[in-house]
């Protein structure tokens, strides 16, 4: 597992307890949330958005003011509502976002709240397109190496499963892994695929929707392919 550890076991908690037991779990974060240091700033503010729950439990850790939040993921959406926050899920990606609030035109000012590292350009893109928007980055994504467990077992060339939920994160392991790794790579997305270009001759697999609940799926799809594979005798 590659995301923020509490990221991970929430994913975790996704699949089949059965299939944990059979596959162990390898948690290698290799990403490290921590918050920028600074004041969230919603004096004149009507609404936030949020695309990804990090953002949701940085800003709800420092800010006591609960406003409208548009969010991308349902996910983070219900975050977002458990946090006290008036949360409205807006699709599942920053277009399906920025396309929904254009449509809409929610009227005040709107601040999108999210880490150094961002994609979609969501505030430059609604405020292109007359919505009032403006950005904050409020925590930090560090990147970190593979765990000695992690790397243990790559160099043992041990079958791994491996999800991978971002460009970024996925560009980090195509660096670090072992040119003779045996893996099955699973993106989130065609551009988290993209991201490995030195992997590209490895067993990879493309999540239908970029969501958490899609990627288990399919990691529990891949996971039984493989144990079907272990478990079949062998021919006479």
């Amino acid at each position: 597992m590659t995301r923020p550890l509490s990221a991970a076991q929430r994913f975790v908690d996704l699949l089949p307890s059965e299939m944990c037991r059979e596959l162990p779990i390898i948690y290698s974060p290799l990403m490290e949330i921590a918050p920028l240091q600074g004041l969230i700033d919603l004096g004149g503010i009507d609404a936030v958005i949020f695309t990804s729950g990090e953002g949701v439990r940085v800003a709800s850790a420092a800010q006591p003011l609960r406003l409208r939040a548009y969010c991308v993921g349902e996910r983070t959406a219900s975050a977002a509502c458990e946090a006290g926050w008036s949360a409205q899920y807006v699709g599942d990606t920053a277009d399906t976002l920025v396309e929904a609030l254009l449509a809409s035109r929610p009227s005040g000012k709107l601040l999108h709240l999210h880490g150094e590292y961002t994609r979609g350009a969501v505030a430059e893109r609604l405020s292109e397109g007359g919505v009032s928007c403006s950005g904050q980055a409020i925590y930090r994504q560090a990147l970190c190496p593979l765990s000695a467990e992690a790397e243990a077992a790559l160099t043992a060339q041990i079958p791994l499963i491996v999800p991978l939920f971002s460009p970024r994160t996925a560009t980090h392991f195509d660096s670090l892994c072992p040119e003779k790794a045996h893996l099955s790579l699973i993106a989130m997305s065609d551009a988290v695929a993209e991201a490995m270009p030195r992997l590209q001759s490895r067993v990879r697999h493309v999540s239908k929707f970029p969501t958490a609940e899609a990627m288990a799926e399919l990691v529990c799809d891949v996971a039984a392919a493989l144990l079907r594979v272990e478990t079949k005798p062998p021919e006479d």
